[in-house]
């Protein structure tokens, strides 16, 4: 199953799926083809995750985006590395089943993405 088919959904509205035994990372192209999708998500020299920064007000925006983003993972099964201080949290994602990114990295950061875009209208 090919998932860069333009019928398919957009990444925010699909779901994370289970990662069969023997499944491979993304390649970097396929990897690179879905971050010119997700604004302002980059992938480090080696491909093996993805992050990306997000600036807050204060501390009570970042508890509650870091709940917001939790609610979410525990939704899609797919769980981030989440780091977080005063007014910024850091989002890691990786499949640590295949050692790489694979698809549901970025179905989660999509709706991590579109979760933002709904709540900030003025940013």
């Amino acid at each position: 199953m090919s998932h860069d088919s333009p019928t398919e959904k957009p990444l925010e509205q699909r779901h994370c799926q289970t990662i069969e035994k023997g499944s491979k990372p993304l390649i970097i192209p396929v990897i690179e083809s879905h971050l010119s999708q997700l604004n302002g998500w980059e992938a480090p020299i080696h491909y093996r995750e993805i992050n990306k920064t997000f600036v807050f007000k204060n501390h009570l925006q970042v508890i509650s985006f870091v709940n917001a983003v939790a609610w979410f993972a525990n939704k899609e099964d797919h769980y981030p590395t989440i780091c977080f201080d005063y007014n910024t949290a850091k989002i890691t994602l990786s499949t640590q089943h295949i050692k790489g990114v694979s698809l549901n990295d970025m179905v989660l950061a999509a709706k991590i993405n579109a979760l933002l875009n709904t709540q900030t209208s003025d940013s």
